[in-house]
């Protein structure tokens, strides 16, 4: 499908922000490994969260659903896989947890995803997962793949590239056989394994860390509690309604949102105050107007999903905008980085791609034309805010799918004014 965005700068309205993906997944994976029925209150309903709670239940636990809670009865480590491959969809968060966990179990577990998620790359956590005890088998490092266990425990160097790697080993080595000792030589995105390290916690998990969470000391045998929890809104997704507001809002709304909550991305809204952005708070609701803003230089390393939609800031920014500091950006369902360069030359701006970033030279008039969104969800939303401000109609492929993760996505954003269409543009 290919959306069609016509301009808008009047742009009115109420968003309740949905639940956070992190959360949602990383409560499925602790409600699969604990003891007793867990429930997870107001989970994010997407594809991707879907497909971690496919697939806990494929390994063995209780679900029973509705889009306003989960109950999940966990099966501890005694997997009982119902198929031979277990499908993850796009999702490779639940990717690199589930594919940790099933090390726990005594079994071969294989799993394997859409095209996007055969190019997110595993090698460094299998090779983690092989030195404390799993065999793995993949496709040079991707999926499709497979695990068995039982997982041992012992030392292991971790690579930080992702903080999924990290995530997905805490995760899964409190289960193991012996204690384990995680190092690294640098870690990325450090504010997702805080979150791991919470959600630990909650459950009567023990694990000490340094500071700087490069050194991990981990005990084993331990036992996942069984919870119930609300799960936070999502600051990634709150950063879509954030820019939309600062480009073309008359005055948006956007409720929902715990500042308390450790998601590195809420960072996202004091980038927008550096950038001179009108954002005020009014009972508990952030409201953002329409701003003349100015460039900057933003160290992303904590904040990878937020590129696509900086990007944009930084185009309707007078100045240099400099987004430096996340080369995983470009390890995403696509280099976001090449991407992102990519689509916004073709509407006009001027940016200058970065190993590990870009460089945006603002002041450029946008123009609406034909982009391509790679199949992945924040590129589709992030060209949406592109498009508010552009002169002309700009028309997006496969602009839908950002229902992986925030599938109310169009209809919030035609609520505010916004108009998407579906377009007959080849």
């Amino acid at each position: 499908m290919i959306w069609e965005i016509s301009p808008c700068s009047q742009l009115t309205g109420r968003i309740a922000v949905p639940g956070s993906k992190s959360h949602t997944i990383r409560a499925v994976a602790a409600a699969l490994l604990a003891e007793g029925t867990s429930e997870i209150h107001a989970p994010l309903y997407s594809a991707d969260t879907r497909s971690a709670l496919a697939a806990a239940e494929a390994l063995g636990a209780g679900v029973e659903e509705t889009p306003e809670l989960w109950k999940i009865t966990g099966c501890g480590k005694n997997f009982t896989p119902d198929s031979d491959v277990i499908d993850l969809g796009n999702s490779g968060t639940t990717m690199r947890i589930m594919t940790a966990v099933s090390a726990l179990g005594n079994r071969k577990i294989s799993f394997d995803g859409d095209s996007s998620l055969r190019t997110r790359i595993m090698a460094g956590e299998l090779s983690a997962l092989s030195a404390l005890g799993a065999v793995c088998a993949s496709t040079n490092g991707f999926a499709p793949l497979s695990v068995t266990g039982p997982l041992q425990g012992g030392t292991a160097k971790v690579d930080g590239t992702t903080s999924q790697y990290l995530t997905a080993l805490l995760m899964a080595l409190v289960m193991a056989e012996k204690d384990s000792v995680l190092t690294l030589d640098f870690l990325n995105e450090a504010d997702y394994v805080r979150i791991t390290l919470d959600w630990l916690k909650r459950c009567g998990i023990s694990v000490k860390y340094t500071g700087d969470l490069l050194h991990f000391e981990i005990p084993g045998n331990q036992h996942y509690q069984r919870f119930s929890r609300v799960i936070p809104a999502d600051f990634s997704t709150a950063a879509f309604p954030l820019a939309a507001g600062v480009v073309a809002g008359k005055e948006v709304r956007i409720a929902n949102l715990d500042f308390d909550d450790l998601q590195g991305d809420k960072r996202v809204f004091d980038y927008v105050r550096m950038m001179d952005g009108n954002i005020s708070i009014d009972k508990n609701e952030v409201i953002v107007r329409k701003s003349m803003l100015k460039g900057g230089t933003f160290d992303l390393n904590a904040t990878p999903d937020a590129l696509p939609v900086m990007a944009v800031l930084g185009c309707y920014a007078q100045g240099e905008t400099h987004l430096v500091n996340v080369p995983q950006a470009r390890l995403k369902e696509c280099d976001r980085i090449a991407c992102m360069t990519g689509e916004l030359r073709k509407m006009g701006a001027e940016i200058e791609e970065l190993e590990d970033g870009m460089i945006i030279h603002g002041g450029t008039t946008l123009r609406g034309t034909l982009t391509e969104s790679y199949g992945d969800h924040r590129i589709a939303m992030a060209l949406t805010v592109a498009a508010l401000g552009a002169e002309g109609k700009t028309f997006i492929k496969d602009g839908e799918c950002c229902q992986v993760t925030y599938p109310a996505f169009a209809d919030d954003f035609t609520g505010l004014g916004v108009s998407i269409k579906e377009s007959v543009q080849a």
